[in-house]
């Protein structure tokens, strides 16, 4: 496995093909922090490694960019035995596919992640055979979803967060692709939350724990060989867009959380709650700089708004600020959740079939509720959000398998609410369901502090959230 990580280290150059990855960066100085981690600023109290998240299904652009390094190659050949022709094919058929990617119409339909898997299976079957595809796209998720090996770190799991909706104990960025939100966690308490634009369909944002390590400021961008490249206006592949130009896609601050991923500024607030990136986490200029001084401090790392001017002054040249200890970043993606005392469920953006019963038994029995002894009324909206919020028809309603409880009232519970329409009816573009759950009163993960929806004013928690977010 080590060698394997050793070899997707030199993939990370192709990454630039995402249009929001990490790539080396010239004319770079390095500016370390000697600052001593205040009393809160206690990262991972338990040892914590990056973690692959499950094989997810391979898309052909996902694909393309993993072929764009002449090592992948080398990999395939070996690791899976496909003879350079076939390689050859591959990389032409995933290259035809990217081209007629359209940013703009990405994640307007219904579907279009489940579609884009299903059509790299049946083209890359063709093409392998049906026994080496899955071990195709098991390599590639690997890499996708992984960052290489760090031999400091100690090789125990972290297991902080397991479970559903797990809220953490020790210090942490944590994002969750279907919320469109990041959080960031200081000694167990939520001190600060965004609202972010996520991978497009085709370019899925990874699940798993990862770490942030550094913060680099005006990070220049190398156009790849794409065709969505070719489409650009002024730019051009191999020639290298300079840090603080407006057609650098990377804006102003880059961090990298390990394999292809990012998060960086550069968006616009109409990004933010879509789609709206390559694989990574998208925020706003003016998030970007608030979140690189909230992650500094949590790490123990002296960040002023001092450095934050001084850097943006001289765009040409490319700073990196390496963090004093490294910050765990969860990435979820979790489409029921119980927040607050309510329970929220999300669109499946990614079309992975995780608005269930089993999963949303599993989130309530995490809170200590079970399915049974909700209402009727409560199981009925639950389930025509989670049929609905599946990709389904919106016309369609659910059931659950389960008889009304003995308390169970055949009319609406009092305590019981939902954004949707009592008809059941949800709006096709609609991302969210949030229901009142009487049983759920006072459970959950937190709701959001001092949200940042990067229209330039944070969203001031309210007196019952603040509290709570209080809570050791």
């Amino acid at each position: 496995m080590k060698r394997f990580f050793g070899q997707m280290v030199s993939l990370t150059a192709c990454l630039v093909a995402l249009g929001c990855v990490a790539e080396p960066a010239a004319n770079k100085s390095v500016a370390n922090s000697n600052a001593s981690p205040s009393a809160t600023a206690a990262v991972s109290p338990t040892p914590v490694v990056e973690s692959k998240a499950p094989a997810q299904p391979l898309t052909l652009p996902v694909l393309d960019a993993f072929l764009a390094d002449n090592s992948s190659a080398e990999l395939l050949k070996t690791r899976l035995q496909l003879t350079g022709d076939q390689v050859t094919k591959l990389k032409e058929m995933a290259h035809a596919e990217t081209a007629k990617l359209n940013d703009a119409s990405a994640g307007n339909g219904v579907g279009q992640s489940a579609e884009a898997r299903t059509q790299a299976e049946e083209k890359i079957t063709a093409l392998i055979g049906a026994e080496k595809t899955p071990q195709l796209s098991a390599l590639v998720a690997e890499w996708w979803s992984s960052a290489p090996n760090d031999s400091t770190t100690p090789a125990k799991q972290d297991q902080a967060s397991a479970g559903p909706n797990a809220v953490p104990t020790d210090s942490r960025i944590v994002v969750n692709a279907p919320a469109f939100r990041m959080d960031v966690f200081d000694g167990g308490r939520l001190i600060k939350s965004y609202k972010i634009g996520i991978g497009y369909p085709q370019f899925p944002l990874p699940t798993g724990l990862r770490k942030a390590r550094e913060i680099i400021f005006n990070p220049t961008w190398t156009p790849p060989d794409e065709p969505w490249v070719a489409k650009m206006k002024d730019v051009a592949a191999g020639e290298k867009v300079e840090a603080g130009s407006k057609l650098n896609p990377l804006g102003p601050i880059k961090i990298p959380i390990g394999g292809p991923s990012l998060i960086h500024g550069g968006k616009s607030p109409a990004k933010l709650g879509t789609f709206a990136s390559h694989g990574c986490v998208g925020l706003t200029t003016p998030q970007v700089q608030d979140f690189s001084k909230v992650l500094a401090q949590l790490s123990g790392t002296q960040l002023t708004d001092a450095d934050l001017a001084a850097y943006g002054r001289d765009k040409t040249k490319t700073r990196q600020v390496k963090l004093g200890q490294p910050v765990p970043v969860e990435l979820r993606y979790e489409t029921i959740v119980v927040e607050d005392g309510k329970l929220h469920i999300y669109r499946d953006v990614y079309d992975r079939g995780t608005n269930t019963e089993e999963n949303l038994r599993a989130v309530l029995e995490a809170n200590q509720v079970k399915l049974e002894e909700l209402s009727e009324e409560e199981r009925n909206q639950i389930a025509n959000a989670l049929a609905q919020l599946s990709g389904k028809s919106a016309a369609r309603t659910g059931s659950l398998s389960t008889s009304p409880s003995p308390a169970a009232s055949p009319k609406a519970s009092p305590s019981s609410k939902s954004t949707a329409a009592k008809t059941g009816r949800i709006n096709k573009n609609q991302k969210e369901v949030v229901i009142e759950i009487a049983a759920l009163a006072g459970k959950g993960y937190p709701a959001p502090v001092a949200l940042d929806t990067g229209s330039g004013r944070a969203k001031a928690a309210s007196p019952s959230t603040a509290k709570r977010a209080q809570r050791p």
